[in-house]
């Protein structure tokens, strides 16, 4: 593919939340929190009351006030699940790990530092909040915690349910028609490598998949079998066919239709195409494997999620690397260990790919390189001891 018809793949995202912004948005519905993970909110998520609502003891001990002078007397013990009785200057209450506190008491002492006989209470000297969670330090009442628009991950399911909430609005989840093309694949000859990965991916981030039988490297076909995945879907992702070669269909059959971009400087990715259809996004993906997964979750998951930032972790690189002679974004994927990144397919690393110069097409190649931890996106050689900036596997899926 020639390079002056690539985009930056900021570009590339950046288009396709354009592309986002301008649809409709899809009906609402409202799921309890079993369901959440992916899901994208409708509106925000207010806090209904404070969070706790009474100062609660971080570990079981002594509650009491720490300006008051010892010995002091217990006169109660308080469980999570009671209400805080009064607290007299010079009392204490025995509490467990949760209870809620006294007004007056601002301090827990741990049971194990306690000294405790017939009733009176002796220990070190504590500060006003030791051991102390305080109230409304997880919410307070009518605070915002998550922003229309926002994807919920499974952990939120504990927020949501501390601050009281059983159900959530979120958007009805696109239906995702993903077809492989290639007369190899049809015909049973290879096995098809990428649609479960994009499935497995779409419904990570919150949509619906349905995998079509895939279509021979025939023009005819391949149209036929975009325009009716279009018909039947919100948004269609097919593999294979996105190059130059005389059997790739995939981007003659898009070029009659209204194309975002042809191609993006990513490699491995490069290939990844996004037209519109029948005013059905189309994004076709490469047909190697890690090169469909790099376009996915590097460029199309924008489109999907509505992100684009890419948080990362900082490592050492644990070896020379330098790049083809190509004016683009390569894609190297690490393993991580100890805070040092190591190039997965390098000669140093588990299994050789390659020796010093990364080999963009054998890595995309290889379904193991789906065992690394993370990326590193680079447009000049690393050497051993650099740091790098990593993106987590886990940030993109």
């Amino acid at each position: 593919m020639p390079n002056h018809s690539l985009v930056e793949r900021s570009v590339a995202v950046e288009r396709l939340l354009e592309l986002r912004a301008s649809r409709d948005d899809p009906p609402t519905e409202s799921v309890g929190l079993a369901r959440i993970a992916g899901r994208m909110l409708a509106e925000p998520v207010a806090a209904p009351t404070a969070v706790p609502q009474h100062d609660r003891a971080t570990m079981d001990g002594f509650a009491f006030a720490a300006d008051d002078d010892y010995p002091l007397t217990v006169v109660d013990e308080v469980f999570p699940e009671d209400s805080p009785p009064p607290l007299e200057r010079g009392d204490a209450v025995a509490v467990a790990t949760g209870a809620p506190l006294p007004a007056r008491a601002d301090a827990v002492l741990m049971r194990e530092a306690a000294s405790l006989e017939g009733g009176r209470l002796s220990g070190p000297s504590l500060s006003p909040g030791t051991n102390v969670y305080p109230a409304g330090s997880t919410a307070a009442a009518g605070e915002v915690l998550f922003a229309a628009g926002q994807r919920l991950a499974a952990r939120h399911a504990a927020l949501l349910r501390d601050v009281g909430l059983e159900q959530v609005t979120v958007h009805r989840p696109l239906e995702v028609g993903i077809l492989a093309t290639g007369t190899e694949i049809s015909e049973g000859r290879q096995p098809d490598r990428d649609s479960e990965l994009l499935c497995n991916l779409v419904r990570q981030w919150g949509h619906e998949p349905l995998i079509s039988d895939p279509v021979p490297d025939e023009r005819a076909a391949v149209r036929d079998g975009i325009e009716t995945a279009v018909q039947n879907h919100d948004l269609v992702m097919t593999t294979g066919g996105t190059s130059v070669g005389s059997a790739d269909h995939v981007v003659r059959v898009l070029r009659d239709h209204d194309i975002l971009f042809r191609g993006v400087e990513l490699r491995p990715g490069r290939p990844v195409t996004v037209a519109t259809v029948d005013e059905t996004p189309v994004c076709a993906l490469p047909g190697k494997p890690i090169a469909a997964y790099m376009a996915a979750t590097l460029v199309i998951r924008s489109l999907l999620t509505g992100h684009s930032h890419l948080p990362t972790v900082s490592a050492e690189f644990t070896a020379r690397v330098t790049l083809p002679d190509d004016d683009v974004t390569f894609v190297i994927p690490v393993s991580l260990e100890d805070d040092r990144a190591t190039p997965l397919g390098h000669a140093v690393s588990s299994f050789p790919l390659y020796d010093q110069r990364f080999a963009p097409g054998r890595v995309a190649s290889s379904t193991r390189v789906t065992l690394a931890d993370g990326v590193v996106l680079a447009r000049n050689a690393i050497d051993a001891g650099e740091q790098v900036a990593v993106v987590p596997s886990e940030v993109v899926e």
